[in-house]
This record gives C-alpha cells, sequence and structure tokens, in this order.
C-alpha cells in the first residue's frame, strides 16, 4: 500500500546524514572516493547504493515498494510512462524501463508530469491507480490532472484511460495530483492550482478515484520568504503518516531555481478546512552546497520490504544552475523522526556516498 503509509518510526536521519557526509567530505579532501563508514552492529545489511538512482526521466519521482519489489516512476515529458523495476534500490539504475501506458489523445497526449502510483479500493476492487499531469504538445498552457487504472492487482497493468479531474468544470490549469485516504475511507486528491501568479495547494472530495464530489478548497499559499524564491509556488502535495498523525509533504519556490524546497503541514480536522492544515514554519530539506546538492524537491514515501522504516525519494540538480529540465536525477534516503513526531529528513546525502538500502531487501 502506498497510501497511507504505515506508523512506524525509521532511523534517525539527521544523525545518519551527518556522519556519512561528514566521512565523505573528509575523504573526499584527502583525495579518495567519497565512502560512509559501514554499520558494524545488528542484521546483515541491506544491499548498498549511492545517489542517484536513476538518472533518465528521473524528475518527479515516485516509488512504490510491493511486495519487495521496488517500482520507479518519473516526469517523461513525452506521450508515454514508463516504469523501472528492481529487487534492489540500487537495482534501478541499470533496471530496463518497462511501458505501460502510451496516449495519442491529442488533447492530453504530451508533456506527461508528475506521476504518482497508488493502491486504492476502486469501483471493481483493489486496483492501482495512476494519476498524472498532461496537456497538448504546443505548449504548458493546458496541463491538467488524468487518472489511469489498473485490469488487476499488478502495478505494471495493463493500464486503462478513466478520465480528468476538474472539480470546477472549466478545464483550469491542474498539475501535481495525490491522494489522501482517511482513517474512516473517505478518499480526497490533493492537487496545485497556479492562480493570479501564485501556485497554490488545494484539497477536493472524491466519489472514486477519478470523479470529484465537488469543487476543492484551497489549503495553501505560500506565505513564507522561503516559499517564494523565484515564484510563489506550494505544489506536489504528499501524505505521510507517523503515530496517528497526518503530514503533507509538499514543494515550494520556482523549480527553476536551486532553492526548490519541501515544506509542511500537517492536517488536525476536516481536509476541506484550511485551518485545519498547520504550516510549519521551517523547511524540512533544502539545498545543501556542501553536499553539492541543489533544488531538493517533488517527492514520494515508502516503506522498506520488512515495513520497519519509511523512505524519500526525491528529485534534485548537481549544479545551482540547473532548473526544472532532465537534469534533475532521482535520490533517496531514510526518513527519521523528531522528538515531537514530525518528520526529519535530515540533509540530502552527496552524491556517490554509500548508504545501507532499505532494511529486509
Amino acid at each position: 500500500m502506498t497510501t497511507p503509509h504505515p506508523t512506524r518510526r525509521g532511523r534517525p536521519l539527521g544523525a545518519l546524514t551527518a556522519a556519512l557526509l561528514g566521512c565523505a567530505l573528509l575523504v573526499l579532501h584527502l583525495g579518495g572516493p567519497a565512502q560512509a563508514r559501514p554499520e558494524t552492529a545488528g542484521p546483515a545489511p541491506a544491499a548498498a547504493f549511492t545517489n542517484p538512482i536513476v538518472t533518465e526521466n528521473a524528475a518527479d519521482p515516485w516509488i512504490v515498494q510491493h511486495e519487495g519489489r521496488y517500482y520507479h516512476l518519473g516526469t517523461t515529458w513525452a506521450s508515454h510512462w514508463e516504469m523501472r523495476v528492481a529487487d534492489t534500490l540500487a537495482g534501478l539504475r541499470s533496471a530496463e524501463p518497462v511501458t505501460v501506458y502510451t496516449e495519442d489523445d491529442p488533447s492530453r497526449c504530451c508533456n506527461f508530469w508528475a506521476p504518482e502510483l497508488h493502491r486504492l479500493d476502486g469501483p471493481n476492487g483493489p486496483r492501482w491507480y495512476l494519476t498524472y499531469s498532461a496537456g497538448i504538445a504546443e505548449n504548458i498552457d493546458h496541463q491538467h490532472v488524468h487518472v489511469l487504472e489498473s485490469a488487476g492487482d499488478d502495478p505494471l497493468g495493463p493500464y486503462t484511460y478513466r478520465g480528468q479531474i476538474d472539480p470546477y468544470g472549466d478545464n483550469r490549469w491542474m498539475i501535481d495530483s495525490s491522494y489522501l485516504t482517511t482513517p474512516d475511507g473517505e478518499l480526497y486528491l490533493l492537487y496545485s492550482f497556479w492562480e493570479g501568479g501564485t501556485q497554490n495547494l488545494y484539497a477536493a472530495a472524491m466519489t472514486n478515484p477519478w470523479t470529484p464530489a465537488g469543487p476543492g478548497t484551497r489549503i495553501s499559499t505560500p506565505t513564507h520568504a522561503w516559499e517564494q524564491q523565484g515564484g510563489s509556488v506550494n505544489e506536489a502535495p504528499v501524505i505521510l503518516r507517523n503515530d496517528g498523525r497526518t503530514f503533507l509533504v509538499y514543494s515550494a519556490s520556482h523549480c527553476d531555481t536551486p532553492d526548490y524546497k519541501l515544506g509542511l503541514l500537517e492536517l488536525v480536522g476536516d481536509p476541506l478546512d484550511p485551518a485545519a492544515w498547520v504550516k510549519h514554519p521551517e523547511p524540512i530539506l533544502q539545498r545543501d552546497d556542501a553536499a553539492g546538492v541543489f533544488g531538493p524537491g517533488h517527492n514520494g514515501f515508502f516503506d522498506s520490504p520488512d515495513g520497519s522504516e519509511t523512505w524519500i525519494v526525491y528529485h534534485a540538480n548537481s549544479s545551482p544552475t540547473d532548473g526544472c529540465g532532465g537534469t534533475r536525477t532521482s535520490r533517496a534516503q531514510p526518513v527519521g523522526w523528531h522528538p515531537d513526531g514530525t518528520p526529519d529528513l535530515g540533509s540530502p546525502v552527496a552524491e556517490g556516498v554509500e548508504l545501507p538500502g532499505p532494511a529486509g531487501e
């Protein structure tokens, strides 16, 4: 299951990241390859990997861990969706992409962005739903949210087009869709609108994974200076749960800047009540110049095969001058938890620093 995520505590990321980066920077200073200090206690380590884990069609990444296998999706900028599948996180880098859906309708054929894959109880029982943004070939002025449904219970499909999600009935520009399922089974769509020069987050109740029950409600707008670098942007919402609490992690500032980053909301009431979404005052993941990681954002979460850990996948650049294009690569690291129960994402791990893979590989 990709939504909701289990309420398990992962490794404390702040300490892990600091140790790894300290070791890597010391070795780099001495002129050798960046190597992390191996763990010496506990069970046998999982398959090691280094970031980035995927380098082609790797922006806006999403990973599902299902029955011990990893399924990776990323923005293709094209008219198809492809998945990489591997038994280990490290194996995704060399996995051969598998095309799972191709579109030729000119009204929605092109500029495929921001895929997410969720296993939900739909009208036909448990199915995989691939929700994404797409538009026309000529420009990106007609991006809308669309949904595919799997024929059975296999993440690889085959997939059938179910429809465009249009809560307002006016075909407005709309991107970065995700799902929220409440403990009592209610389904909501989370997404981003561009309105008057500002990109905001919205939530809409759904009658099924592709049909809205009514208009959406604005739940977040850029209010802090760190959300307004290069443009006022809140986008790419995704749900993370821990110990009975529901968090929403989102991307802030413009993706064409090195200051693209992750922010945090917490849901404390009705998802359609804007006051029920409490914004954390500081970003929770941002650029790290010393590590050479810029613009980290547009993330997803997945569980380790043994269910004991939560991991984040996100994209980032290796240069501050790179922007929203094909230079962005998929990276992963474990999620920790602060004493107050909020997620601790630490700092982005530098390229080439070896990390143990998720527990249970």
